[in-house]
């Protein structure tokens, strides 16, 4: 026979053969199989659900960083704000105290002038005053030498003077 002509026993144990084997597998190995690809099947959708669950969470967290990067953002910017404020504040106060300081000085160094001047000037008046008493006592010294001049002086002082 030829090889493209089929055996009719070859093809009834061929059959045979073949159906006994798709009973055994079907009985033995077709459930294990479709049970095995069963939970392959589920653990690749858990899989697939999981790891969109995490896109999905990482999308909402790469969300939540943004916003905290910029609400980290606006705090730092109101901190440096506020410490510019501060600065500001303290150097205002700074000046202002060292500006009243200043006036203080100022005016204490005026008044301690206006002191030393009225005491020079006091000082300065005794000596004039002085001075000028030793010059009249020296000059009335010399001019009332005679008791002619002196009565002389003392009339002329005494006319000048009102006694009212």
């Amino acid at each position: 026979m030829g090889l493209l002509t089929p055996d009719p026993g070859l093809v009834f144990w061929s059959l045979i053969s073949f159906g006994i084997l798709v009973f055994i597998l079907k009985k033995f190995a077709w459930k294990p199989i479709l049970h095995a690809l069963k939970i392959r099947e589920e653990t690749i959708e858990y899989a697939l659900g999981a790891a969109e669950k995490a896109r999905t969470e990482v999308k909402n967290l790469e969300v939540t960083k943004t916003q905290m990067i910029e609400q980290a953002k606006q705090e730092r910017d109101g901190l440096i704000k506020e410490a510019r404020e501060l600065k500001q504040n303290i150097l205002n106060e700074a000046k202002s105290k060292a500006q009243t300081e200043a006036d203080k000085i100022i005016e204490s160094a005026r008044l301690q002038i206006q002191r030393e001047k009225e005491e020079a000037i006091l000082e300065l008046k005794q000596k004039v005053a002085e001075l000028s008493v030793d010059i009249a006592g020296k000059l009335l010294e010399q001019e009332l030498q005679t008791t002619d001049k002196q009565k002389t002086v003392i009339d002329r002082y005494l006319q000048e003077v009102n006694f009212n």
